[in-house]
């Protein structure tokens, strides 16, 4: 039947996103991408139009539930505990698989093949995103006598760490080294 899926989308989409984020954007291709879901390559151009759309489409699926995951991990009673909580879930979620799979928005800001300027885009909202989620939760009364900096400031220092964290996975895929450098942040962000 013209103009109906014929496939289960939500099973499709969760398979390539995890293509996308394995591979990478630029290595994936639309066959591996069909191969993923078992949706032949010209039902997926019918549905997505090309790589890019598919990709921006999960993206933003992605964007929401991770969203969603860092402000439940930063809804703790204090702030240390709702720092170590986020750390943790980041940590966690780069770590994941085996191979360790990485955190899907450094690896494709950092893929040649991306640079698209809807790409470009969809990367920026997602930092700026995180950033606000980081922000709102530093600028509680219960956070703000603790900060030594300004909380936007504050958010925006432990977002470019955990991007650094990222490039260190990927190197000593160390979760205790991780976790260790997420603990000194802590301590450089709060007053003694």
């Amino acid at each position: 039947m013209a103009g109906i899926r014929q496939f289960d989308e939500g099973a499709a989409l969760e398979r390539v996103l995890e293509v996308f984020w394995q591979k990478g954007y630029g290595p994936t291709t639309m066959q591996d991408l069909a191969e993923a879901t078992g949706v032949q390559r010209g039902s997926l151009y019918n549905a997505y139009r090309d790589k890019e759309s598919l990709f921006l489409h999960v993206y933003d699926i992605h964007k929401t539930k991770y969203l969603g995951e860092l402000r439940a991990a930063l809804d703790r009673p204090s702030l240390q505990q709702a720092l170590r909580s986020y750390f943790d879930f980041c940590i966690q979620s780069m770590t994941t698989g085996t191979p360790s799979r990485g955190c899907m928005t450094t690896k494709t800001a950092t893929d040649i093949h991306s640079s698209g300027e809807k790409i470009h885009a969809a990367l920026k909202d997602m930092a700026d995103a995180v950033e606000q989620v980081l922000a709102d939760r530093l600028s509680t009364a219960e956070a703000l006598p603790q900060l030594v900096l300004p909380p936007i400031e504050a958010a925006r220092l432990i977002a470019t760490l955990t991007r650094g964290i990222v490039f260190m996975e990927r190197i000593y895929q160390d979760p205790a080294r991780l976790r260790a450098t997420a603990e000194s942040m802590i301590r450089a962000l709060l007053r003694a």
